[in-house]
């Protein structure tokens, strides 16, 4: 959800150019963002046929980061340009009643000629939950990774802390990893509990492919006692992912918040996923 409620105005149009929308989704049912051009099921080719009925002619949405397979968005910002020219309330309501429930725009508006929500955002936001109780969750199975074994929160987070900074990631980068450099900034990265819940909170300027879950999966194996702390600075010395921990399952990643310069005009998030009592 947005931080604070967006009015679904008829008095505002936006377009023709380029306009900016808001969405969120569940990504258990989807092969991830990237449209396959098959009859995969995936997010970007969902949403762009739906903005396409909407526009009444093609688009082709363009968003912030590529999500993989199974991995939720509570807060994903996408670009399309279009000739057409409608209220804010018809973009939003008419895209939604052409998506599937698993997907949902919340804001539509125009944006600048040379805004992008892949190029113009400086940071990217994920939290990755995790259940350590004796038995599977029912209702958040597919929204939490779960562990039978306790974790030790504090140790993750003194692990965690080898993270900040410009770095070599290559020890945490998916073998199929696509980027040219595998050097990140990541801004801060803290582990901490949260009712039943811990929460890896994570932001950089961008991810590597698997970044994420892969830095989940090594910091579960410090919290299950299974490594010190001090392990993944070796990690990140070593550049080496046959090293590191298990790439997490997608389950329990969100994309939580991207930042965008403030003169773009975009809202901002409260942070999800909602269920989360203490999110701010």
């Amino acid at each position: 959800m947005l931080q604070d409620p967006v009015e679904l105005t008829t008095a505002i149009a936006a377009g023709p150019g380029r306009i900016g929308l808001v969405v969120e989704y569940d990504g258990g049912g989807f092969h991830g963002w990237q449209d396959q051009k098959s009859s995969i099921r995936t997010i970007g080719g969902t949403l762009a046929a739906a903005v396409s009925r909407v526009a009444n002619e093609p688009v082709e949405p363009v968003c912030a980061g590529r999500t993989d397979s199974g991995v939720h968005a509570c807060y994903q910002l996408v670009h399309f340009d279009t000739g057409a020219s409608r209220a804010i309330r018809s973009w939003v309501l008419g895209i939604n009643s052409a998506l599937p429930a698993d997907i949902r725009v919340h804001w539509a508006g125009n944006v600048a000629s040379d805004f992008s929500a892949r190029f113009t955002a400086h940071s990217r936001r994920y939290r990755y939950v995790m259940l350590d109780t004796p038995t599977p969750p029912a209702l958040l199975r597919g929204r939490v990774a779960w562990t039978h074994t306790p974790l030790d929160a504090d140790a993750m987070h003194q692990a965690a802390q080898h993270l900040p900074g410009e770095q070599d990631f290559s020890a945490f980068r998916a073998a199929g990893c696509q980027a040219n450099s595998p050097w990140r900034c990541i801004e801060a990265a803290t582990v901490y509990r949260e009712g039943p819940f811990l929460v890896l909170d994570i932001a950089a300027n961008a991810f590597l492919h698997h970044m994420v879950r892969n830095i989940a999966g090594t910091l579960m194996a410090v919290g299950h006692g299974e490594r010190h702390p001090e392990w993944v600075a070796e990690l990140l010395c070593q550049r080496d992912r046959r090293r590191a921990g298990i790439t997490a399952p997608p389950q329990g990643l969100y994309l939580v918040d991207i930042g965008y310069p403030e003169q773009c005009g975009v809202p901002r998030p409260r942070l999800g996923p909602w269920w989360l009592s203490g999110n701010l």
